[in-house]
C-alpha cells in the first residue's frame, strides 16, 4: 500500500492521519513481517488492526535450492494458488535478485520454459516486492531485475505500482538506475514504463529479421520488432538510462555474419548495447546454443561494427536457474 492507501487504514481503524507514515516505516524501512512489530502504534491501534483483517502481508519461500556457483532459486506460493520463482545471483560486491511478475506468462516464446506452462495469472504489487524482501538475503541486494518468470508489460499496472514502492522515498528509497525490467517489446506498456519511470530496460530481440524472429517469438506478429525500435527511438538512454537488447545465441538460426549485419542496421544510431546469452537447452526443443568459439567471433563482429557487445555468463543452470529455465509447471 502507498502512504495514501495506508492513511485510509489508519482513519478506518481510529488513527490520526500520521499513523500512514509510521506503517509505511514499518512495512518498507524496517520490513517487519506482522502488525504486531508496529511498535510505536498503541496496542488496541495494533489489535484494531488485526480485527479489520489487515495483515503485514509477508509470504516467506516454501523452498530454495543452491546451486554450486552460490545461485539461489526461492520458491514462492502465489495468492492464486500457484507458485513463482525468484533468483538470488550473488557476484562479488553485486547481488542481484530476477524477480518474476506473473505465474506463467502468455507469450509462447519458442526457447523459454515458463512459456510451456501457459499463462495463470498476475502477481499483485505486493507480491512482486515480496520477493525482494522475503528472502534471507534482502538487505544484500544491490539490483533487481524484472527477468523472471513472466512478461512484465503484460502485467504494468502492478510492475509500476511494484516500482513505486521500490524507489519511493515512503518506500525502500532504490535508485532507479539498481533497477532493470525486461519486455519482448510490447509496445504501449514498454512506452508508458519509460515514460513513467526512470529504470533501464533490456528487449528481447534474439533475431533481427522479422519472419525469423516469428518463428522464435510469435508476439513479433503483434509487435514487430521494427516498430518495437521505432518507438525507443522517440527515447533518451543517453543519460543515466541504459537500452540494452538480449541476443540468445541459437547454432545455425541466428548467428551468421548475415545476423551481425542485420543487427547493426537495425540499431544504427540507437545509443544501446547487446547481451550475447547462451542458449540453455530445454526438453524436445530442436534449438542447439551455439559454440562458444562461434559466440566469441559474434561478439567481436558487433563490437567492430559499433555495438557495445558482452557475453552474458550463465548462472545457476545446474538448478534450472539460468535464462528461459524457470517453470512452475510441475509444482503441486
Amino acid at each position: 500500500m502507498s502512504p495514501a492507501e495506508l492513511k485510509a487504514v489508519a482513519a478506518e481503524a481510529g488513527l490520526k492521519p500520521f499513523a500512514a507514515r509510521q506503517m509505511a516505516d514499518w512495512l518498507y524501512k524496517k520490513r517487519v513481517d506482522g502488525i504486531d512489530s508496529m511498535t510505536n502504534l498503541s496496542l488496541p491501534a495494533r489489535q484494531r488492526l488485526g480485527e479489520l483483517g489487515y495483515v503485514a502481508g509477508r509470504i516467506e519461500p516454501c523452498d530454495v535450492q543452491v546451486s554450486k556457483d552460490g545461485t539461489k532459486k526461492y520458491l514462492f506460493p502465489t495468492l492464486g494458488g500457484r507458485y513463482i520463482e525468484a533468483v538470488y545471483i550473488p557476484d562479488g560486491e553485486r547481488a542481484t535478485l530476477c524477480v518474476s511478475s506473473q505465474a506463467g506468462c502468455r507469450m509462447g516464446c519458442r526457447f523459454c520454459m515458463t512459456a510451456r506452462q501457459g499463462f495463470q495469472h498476475h502477481l499483485t504489487a505486493g507480491e512482486i516486492v515480496n520477493q525482494v524482501l522475503a528472502i534471507p538475503e534482502s538487505e544484500r541486494l544491490t539490483n533487481i531485475v524484472f527477468m523472471g518468470m513472466g512478461e512484465p508489460m503484460d502485467n504494468i499496472d502492478n510492475v509500476l505500482r511494484a516500482i513505486e514502492i521500490l524507489t519511493s522515498d515512503w518506500g525502500l528509497a532504490w535508485s532507479p538506475t539498481r533497477i532493470t525490467v525486461s519486455t519482448i517489446g510490447v509496445i504501449p506498456a514498454m512506452e508508458r514504463l519509460l515514460r513513467e519511470t526512470k529504470v533501464h530496460l533490456a528487449v528481447s530481440l534474439h533475431d533481427p529479421f522479422d519472419e525469423e524472429r516469428r518463428e522464435l517469438m510469435p508476439a513479433q506478429n503483434k509487435y514487430p520488432l521494427r516498430e518495437v525500435v521505432a518507438a525507443l527511438r522517440k527515447f533518451d538512454f543517453a543519460h543515466q538510462r541504459r537500452l540494452s537488447f538480449e541476443y540468445i545465441v541459437f547454432e545455425g538460426v541466428n548467428d551468421s555474419p548475415r545476423h551481425v549485419e542485420g543487427l547493426a542496421r537495425l540499431l544504427k544510431g540507437l545509443d544501446c548495447r547487446i547481451n550475447l546469452i547462451r542458449f540453455h537447452a530445454i526438453p524436445d526443443s530442436p534449438l542447439r546454443g551455439a559454440a562458444p568459439e562461434k559466440m566469441k567471433r559474434m561478439n567481436g563482429a558487433l563490437n567492430a561494427a559499433g555495438i557495445t557487445t558482452t557475453t552474458r555468463s550463465s548462472r545457476g543452470e545446474d538448478i534450472l536457474a539460468a535464462c528461459g529455465l524457470l517453470s512452475t509447471l510441475s509444482q503441486k
